[in-house]
């Protein structure tokens, strides 16, 4: 696989990729329409904050598979035209998170005891032991703005300094925040007032862009505002002002909505506000995490593992996967032989896991289901906008669980509706991780799911198998396996054909012109040609 790679990361990461085996291309000046040919072979692609991944990017790729984002912060990567495009969007929250609170209570300790300032005087040859007075932490109290690992970091740091905690965030839960010994508030404005200093965790979204204006400074009046997070959130212009005016007693800012920051920001000229260009990951240990864990959800991502760091797709615990990745497959087959069978325009799927299954967390199983459904209708899909597919297409999707199960240990059931009728196929495991279809529309069956499949419905009387076996002599059709199902003897039968070949129109148009014969449908799985006889 091709690894393009257009912002600099630590070569722990780029190893990583070249010792499992794929390609890396480092490329990182490219942009516009540079970047648009770069990327149009790749399968991967791995970037900072200084790569715009937009619908253009998506577009000229056919093959990407991940984005990899070296770092927490996405809002350089269209979420939704990646997941329109199937593509999984991935970043490194943890490899930096350490980092980024330290430099955060960093910040905090230099705009309260303006250790920048006295450093910048004394190097100009002034002791200005008696300028300088400063404020301690201890017994204050910190507005938390966001409170996300970032956030949750630099909670535990200053609690343990002695500081009263308050966090605002409209996600989480009053129990979370009382784990941590802070207090949630609902209201921003009440938040920031009851602070002496502020901090900003907050990912730059539509709804936080620009959400610490004026009246928002107002209420931290005298205190102190830390953003070490992203540029975009608070109003520079705004909190210039307010420091200078002393509204606030200081600040200290590490990200700008504009970077580099212009040498004309207003922020230069106030002498209580403490910047840095953009440092908060910026420790050895951070940028070889950050790296190397990107580089791990890229590889995971190209061995169809799920990847634990995935914002637009479907995840599930490292140590749970390898209970449900045998039933990924089991799903997506029973979904595509479902949609094959059913005439008409699919209007809902439903999922159900019976047994041990039942236990575990099947997001990614029910991801992998919708995506078998939509494979035959020719729709561009997988595990990532599958869906997405379904929401936009007015698709109901409903999921349920059961201990109960009356013949298997475990039991994935996909049913498709159209409206007005429905065909459920259900799959599990024999042996282990062997896949069997073992019910299609309630008849018993012991399918093996792959390559050509041909499904017949008909009257059980005698000469209908022979029938069939005949006609696909006759067109050079070798039955690999058949497995029959009747509800009541003489009533209505089911047949499942595995197949070394496809079937013929010709052959289908002599199998429905018996009467005996209900409804035959062809069923095309993977490995069509691959599976060695036996």
């Amino acid at each position: 696989m091709k690894v393009l790679v257009t912002d600099p990361i630590a070569d722990a990461g780029l190893d990583r990729l070249r010792d499992a085996g794929h390609e890396v291309e480092t490329n990182y000046d490219v942009e516009g329409d540079a970047l648009l040919d770069a990327v149009s072979d790749a399968n991967a692609l791995i970037v900072r904050s200084g790569t715009d991944v937009n619908e253009a990017v998506f577009e000229a790729a056919p093959d990407l598979v991940i984005v990899g984002r070296a770092g927490i912060g996405v809002d350089n990567i269209d979420l939704e035209a990646a997941t329109d495009h199937g593509v999984i969007v991935a970043n490194a929250p943890e490899g930096n998170v350490r980092a980024a609170a330290e430099h955060t209570v960093a910040m905090t300790f230099a705009v309260a005891r303006s250790i920048p300032q006295a450093h910048g005087r004394l190097l100009a040859g002034e002791w200005a032991k008696g300028e300088f007075l400063g404020t301690e932490v201890n017994n204050k109290t910190l507005t938390i703005v966001g409170l996300g690992r970032v956030g949750q970091e630099v909670a535990k740091r200053l609690d343990s300094l002695g500081m009263d905690l308050v966090v605002y965030d409209p996600y989480i839960s009053e129990e979370r925040a009382d784990r941590l010994g802070a207090e949630l508030v609902e209201d921003l404005h009440e938040a920031l007032g009851r602070g002496d200093f502020a901090t900003i965790h907050t990912p730059l979204l539509p709804e936080t862009e620009g959400m610490i204006g004026e009246d928002e400074l107002a209420q931290l009046e005298g205190g102190y505002l830390i953003n070490c997070a992203r540029g975009g959130i608070v109003d520079e212009d705004a909190l210039a002002e307010a420091v200078e005016d002393g509204v606030l007693a200081g600040a200290a800012l590490d990200s700008f909505a504009e970077e580099p920051l212009s040498q004309d920001s207003p922020l230069l000229d106030v002498e209580e506000i403490v910047v840095t260009p953009h440092l908060g990951a910026a420790t050895e240990a951070a940028q070889e995490n950050v790296a190397v864990d990107t580089a791990e959800a890229v590889i995971s991502a190209f061995n169809d593992e799920p990847v634990l760091t995935a914002l637009n797709a479907p995840s599930v615990d490292e140590t749970a996967f390898p209970r449900i990745k045998p039933y990924i497959a089991v799903a997506e087959t029973a979904g595509k032989v479902a949609a094959q069978l059913l005439d008409g325009r699919i209007t809902s799927v439903e999922t159900c896991y019976e047994g041990d299954i039942a236990e575990e967390d099947v997001e990614l199983v029910t991801a992998s289901a919708l995506k078998g459904v939509f494979e035959p209708l020719e729709w561009q899909v997988n595990a990532v906008n599958a869906p997405r597919l379904a929401e936009e297409r007015g698709i109901e999707v409903t999921e349920s669980k059961t201990r109960q199960t009356e013949d298997f240990q475990s039991l994935v059931r996909v049913t498709v509706h159209n409206g007005e009728d429905s065909i459920s196929v259900e799959g599990t495991l024999f042996a282990g991780e062997d896949p069997r279809i073992v019910r299609i529309d309630g008849f018993r069956v012991d399918a093996v799911p792959y390559g050509h499949m041909l499904v017949a419905r008909n009257t059980d009387e005698p000469g209908v198998i022979g029938l069939i076996g005949t006609v696909l002599g006759d067109h050079d059709v070798n039955i690999a396996g058949m497995y029959n199902a009747r509800e009541t003897q003489g009533g209505e039968a089911l047949t499942v054909y595995n197949l070394d070949q496809g079937v013929p129109d010709a052959a289908m148009e002599t199998l429905l012109a018996d009467d005996r014969i209900v409804e035959v449908t062809e069923i095309t799985l993977d490995e069509a040609e691959e599976r060695p006889a036996e």
